[in-house]
């Protein structure tokens, strides 16, 4: 089955839940997606919010890529080939992930559409009905407290806090959760590079009673080697989410003593499925386990991820709240959530 039509356009999307993290307050989105049309009138989608700060990629650039003669250069190819047609682009925007992703997501579910499968399908369903967390913003002591008991009424079981500000404000407000909800919620840590190793340790030190669940790439890019001054038991809990792009930095972080126990795979920096799949397999072979995480994404890229996160053995966590704040999305989710739970449909 041919490709007939191919459209582009980004959608400026408000958030219900403003958030702030170590580095810059979030209120809104920008999200690019990605319409490819088959001849027998099959629709495939793909969309993409790339984070600038992450991996120098903004959803203008994305736009203008995807907008250009390449693109349209599919027309006429078969979606049974889907798979080139995802090589070609990774080698045309080698250093744009956020517009291969994009095209990725779309060719994916324009051929499992034209086959009546499920992306997870394709490979394999080899994981199932994990919990997600989601995240609260840096924000004051009762405001988190209420987020959380709303979270919690909402069905969840994991609630991921932004910290990396002041190490001892940090070391309260887990604190604070950890007594008011006990065995109720997990706490999970997300320092987006916020600390230096002596904050990181004295945090360690402080909250090693407090059972927390992981810990968010707590130290800045290129500083993953001070993370050996850790132990094994606390490497475990460490993920890598801004230290791991793609495969050449997945690669390196494999390298023994490995610095991190845990991979953030987030299809916006690796490029998509494909790649992150090639990510995956890499982890797995060092005995590392996987994270999937998303930027404030739509609907459309954040069901991929969990379609591809379920089928890789060695996802064990998943941080895929990206769409629950959007104030309105364009499709309807391929996934549902019962009492914090993700499942895969249609």
């Amino acid at each position: 089955m041919k490709i007939k039509s191919i459209k582009v356009w980004l959608e400026h999307l408000p958030l219900t839940k403003p958030y702030t993290i170590a580095y810059k307050v979030i209120e809104d989105t920008e999200i690019v997606f990605l319409e490819i049309l088959l001849e027998n009138g099959i629709v495939g989608l793909g969309a993409s919010n790339p984070f600038e700060d992450v991996i120098g990629e903004t959803p203008q650039q994305t736009l203008i890529n995807l907008s250009g003669d390449y693109l349209q250069s599919f027309v006429g190819r078969d979606i049974n080939d889907y798979n080139t047609l995802i090589d070609e682009a990774i080698l045309h925007f080698p250093t744009m992930p956020g517009t291969v992703a994009a095209i990725d997501i779309a060719l994916h579910d324009a051929f499992c559409r034209s086959k009546g499968i499920r992306i997870v399908d394709l490979f394999g369903q080899k994981v199932d009905g994990l919990l997600t967390s989601v995240t609260i913003g840096i924000k004051d002591l009762d405001q988190m407290m209420d987020d959380a008991k709303a979270y919690l009424a909402q069905g969840f079981k994991i609630i991921k806090i932004k910290t990396g500000i002041d190490v001892e404000e940090d070391i309260a407000r887990v604190s604070r959760l950890s007594e008011e909800f006990k065995r109720k919620l997990l706490i999970r840590v997300d320092a987006n590079q916020g600390y230096d190793i002596n904050q990181l340790q004295y945090f360690l030190k402080k909250t090693k009673h407090l059972g927390i669940e992981l810990i968010e790439q707590p130290l800045r890019i290129g500083a993953d080697i001070e993370l050996l001054k850790c132990t094994d038991e606390e490497r475990k809990i460490f993920v890598a989410d801004e230290s791991l792009i793609d495969l050449a930095s997945a690669i390196h972080l494999c390298k023994n003593p490995i610095p991190y126990g845990v991979f953030n795979v987030k299809l916006m920096k690796c490029g998509g499925i494909k790649n992150a799949r090639k990510i995956a397999q890499i982890a797995r072979q060092a005995g590392i386990d996987l994270f999937w995480g998303c930027n404030d994404e739509s609907n459309v890229s954040i069901s991929a991820a969990l379609h591809v996160a379920y089928s890789c053995e060695n996802t064990k966590y998943l941080d895929l709240d990206g769409s629950f704040d959007l104030a309105y999305d364009l499709k309807q989710s391929g996934f549902v959530v019962d009492e914090g739970r993700m499942y895969c449909v249609v």
